[in-house]
């Protein structure tokens, strides 16, 4: 038996079936609205707030690619804080209540950021891609595919 306890919010919270909505101004935005079978797969009560923050992750970064062309690739801006901009190349968690950013900064250098899930607030941003590769790097598309494989 579990000797926890937890306020109204938490308990809704814990119950909760993942669901998605979004509106949007522009009309020729599709919003997204669904909830990959992976993500729903374990309940939600036995992810820990690591996990459950990653996979939502994706499916935002996974999102906000596929509405970019060729010449851009996805970058992450911290709110609250001096970090700047990172392009993100990875992205993992630790649990119970971690998760960290792999990437690069402005200049290029290698770059990693470890935030605690009660902290997280992230800004996604598109950025001119760094290469002269034919194709973006989608990290979106790979962190997609780990879930896959982890489902």
């Amino acid at each position: 038996m579990d000797d926890e306890i937890s306020t109204s919010a938490e308990a809704y919270e814990a119950d909760a079936i993942p669901r998605r909505h979004e509106v949007h101004s522009d009309p020729d935005v599709t919003p997204c609205t669904e909830v990959p079978a992976e993500v729903t797969q374990k309940p939600v009560e036995q992810k820990s707030p690591a996990e459950w923050a990653y996979e939502r992750l994706i499916l935002y970064i996974q999102n906000f690619e596929a509405q970019h062309d060729n010449e851009h690739e996805v970058a992450m801006g911290f709110a609250g804080g001096d970090a700047g901009v990172i392009r993100i190349e990875g992205m993992g968690f630790f649990d119970p209540d971690i998760v960290t950013f792999y990437g690069s900064d402005a200049s290029g250098a290698r770059t990693q950021l470890v935030q605690h899930v009660s902290q997280l607030s992230v800004i996604l941003r598109a950025l001119p891609k760094t290469t002269e590769a034919a194709e973006p790097r989608r990290i979106g598309f790979r962190l997609a595919q780990d879930l896959e494989k982890e489902g």
